[in-house]
């Protein structure tokens, strides 16, 4: 069996302002001419298909045209919903949708009911592991324990359970969207840490043949057996090394499917640069990046005026700017991304509370903030 293994897509997001609409539909068409070029018999897409909850019209339109084109080329499908996406929206109507080949798992009670799809070596359970708001999750199963390993650990044991009670030589295959340990985070995945630990161990998912996994938006392969496809697009600067696409997975009779990894098409190369305004504005090594969407620090002991004016004469798609005096004595040289990576949304908010008020908040108020912000997530994930 011939998989291909794509995700987050996040259908309607933007990047500094700039809409990607076009951008994703052209990494539609690009996806529907490697399934058929690749003879691709099931599309894997392991969560975030949308950017959020409510997502625009056009998204919604591009969603729904790459879904028909996908059945269009005999493949199956199956489709997991992510933490950017709303589960009761995506799980409208799925036994119907079922009935066309297009497989969408986004509900906690279908977590261990697989979609079997058979090919001339047996049968191949796909289970869809949607992501798993930990309160929700833990609520509905009656769990003690909290936090993303707890539930998600709970979700695996149904999906052994089931196994166990399927023929001998039954092959598995896991969509799961989550943060596994040793994984390599950008800036462009929204915080999961409200509600508990936000890592999960991979070996969670001990157990199953394969894991196709999402969330984390640079490909990976964390095990022989588990990866990440990343995301189809950069979503932030500090993907500028990445490579987009999906892999294209060999499901043979037993052991570890086979994987190559097809590279999808970049509607724009990004990049950082840095230096003072005059070199960059001058200097002939700049010149390969006037096609690229730039994120530019200004390196100039004192602010120049009007600087993004002036860099977008030469750099038509610069889209973001900073300030990094290289001469300012006692300096913080740390970007803004630097400043905030690995720190949570509560976090951010308390450092606001101790800069407004010159001491650090109270535990109260530490309380208070990370139920506000727990509050905020549950009620997102049920909209």
């Amino acid at each position: 069996m011939r998989l291909l293994h794509t995700s987050d897509w996040h259908l309607g997001r933007s990047f500094h302002r700039e809409n990607l609409i076009s951008a994703q539909a052209a990494f539609i068409d690009h996806l529907i001419a490697t399934i058929r070029s690749e003879r691709i018999d099931v599309v894997l897409v392991a969560g975030d298909l949308y950017d959020r909850a409510l997502p625009p019209l056009d998204a919604v339109r591009l969603f729904d045209d790459a879904l028909r084109r996908i059945r269009d080329t005999g493949a199956r499908a199956v489709l997991i919903s992510g933490n950017h996406d709303s589960m009761v929206r995506l799980g409208y109507a799925t036994d119907l949708i079922d009935a066309a080949g297009i497989h969408l798992r986004s509900s906690l009670d279908r977590v261990g009911t697989p979609v079997v799809i058979d090919d001339r070596h047996g049968p191949v359970a796909f289970y869809g592991i949607p992501y798993l708001e930990p309160e929700i999750a833990r609520h509905h199963w009656g769990l003690t324990e909290r936090g993303h390993s707890a539930v998600i650990g709970h979700a695996m044991d149904l999906v052994r359970a089931d196994l166990e009670r399927r023929p001998a030589g039954t092959r598995s295959v896991v969509l799961a969207h989550a943060f596994v340990s040793g994984a390599e985070p950008s800036d462009s995945e929204r915080d999961i840490s409200v509600g508990g630990a936000s890592h999960v161990p991979l070996s969670v998912f001990d157990g199953v043949g394969h894991v196709a996994l999402g969330h984390l938006h640079g490909r990976q392969a964390m095990s022989p057996t588990a990866y990440y496809s990343g995301s189809p697009l950069a979503y932030s600067f500090s993907e500028e090394r990445h490579v987009k696409g999906s892999w294209i997975l060999d499901l043979g009779a037993s052991g570890p499917a086979s994987a190559e990894f097809a590279e999808a098409p970049v509607p724009r190369p990004i990049a950082r640069i840095r230096g003072r305004i005059d070199d960059l504005l001058n200097g002939a090594g700049w010149e390969r990046y006037t096609g690229h969407w730039l994120q530019i620090t200004l390196t100039d002991p004192l602010r120049p005026q009007l600087p993004m004016d002036r860099l977008r004469e030469r750099f038509p798609h610069a889209l973001a700017l900073d300030f990094d005096p290289d001469h300012r004595p006692d300096s913080d040289h740390s970007t803004w991304s630097q400043r905030v990576a690995g720190r949570s949304e509560p976090d951010l908010a308390l450092d606001f509370v101790g800069w407004a008020r010159g001491a650090p908040a109270t535990d109260a108020e530490r309380g208070l903030v990370r139920s506000a912000f727990e509050d905020v997530r549950t009620r997102e994930a049920t909209r």
